[in-house]
C-alpha cells in the first residue's frame, strides 16, 4: 500500500514518540507499504528545526537524508497538479502545508497517515 505521512507522523516515528498509534507504527513497520514523505513536510520541519522549535539528535541537513535512507521513506515531490488540487480545496484547515498534503493524497490517491481529524473534512482517507 502506498502511503502519505503526516509530519508529525514522520518525527513520531523516526523519534519513538508514545502518541504513536499502533496502527501507524504497523504500517510504517511492514516493509510492504510504499511510504511517502512530501518535501512540503521536509519544507516545514527545516522551518521549524532552524527556529528551534524542533531539534533532532544531529544536524537536521544531515538527520533527515539518513532517516528517510533508514526507514526506506521516499519523497514525494510537489507537482503542479498538487497546488492546483489545493485551489479547489474549501477552507477547512488554514495550515498551508496540511492543505498541500490534503491536496497530494487525493490527487496520488494514496490515504494520509495522520493524527488530525479535520483532513477528513477533505475526503482525504485518512489512517490513524
Amino acid at each position: 500500500m502506498k502511503v502519505l505521512l503526516d509530519t508529525h507522523v514522520f518525527v513520531w516515528w523516526i523519534t519513538n514518540h508514545p502518541q504513536l498509534s499502533r496502527k501507524a507504527r504497523k504500517i510504517l513497520e511492514n516493509g510492504k507499504n510504499r511510504l511517502f514523505l512530501s518535501i512540503a513536510s521536509v519544507w516545514e520541519m527545516a522551518i521549524k528545526a532552524s527556529g528551534g522549535k524542533l531539534i533532532f539528535s544531529e544536524p537536521f541537513e544531515t538527520f533527515l537524508p539518513q532517516q528517510l535512507a533508514e526507514n526506506a521513506i521516499e519523497v514525494l515531490p510537489v507537482q503542479l497538479n498538487h497546488v492546483l488540487k489545493v485551489f479547489s480545496l474549501p477552507f477547512h484547515h488554514r495550515d498551508p502545508f496540511d492543505r498541500l498534503l490534503a491536496a497530494q493524497s487525493l490527487v496520488e490517491e494514496c490515504p494520509l497517515l495522520s493524527q488530525d481529524p479535520h483532513l477528513q473534512k477533505y475526503g482525504v482517507k485518512l489512517i490513524w
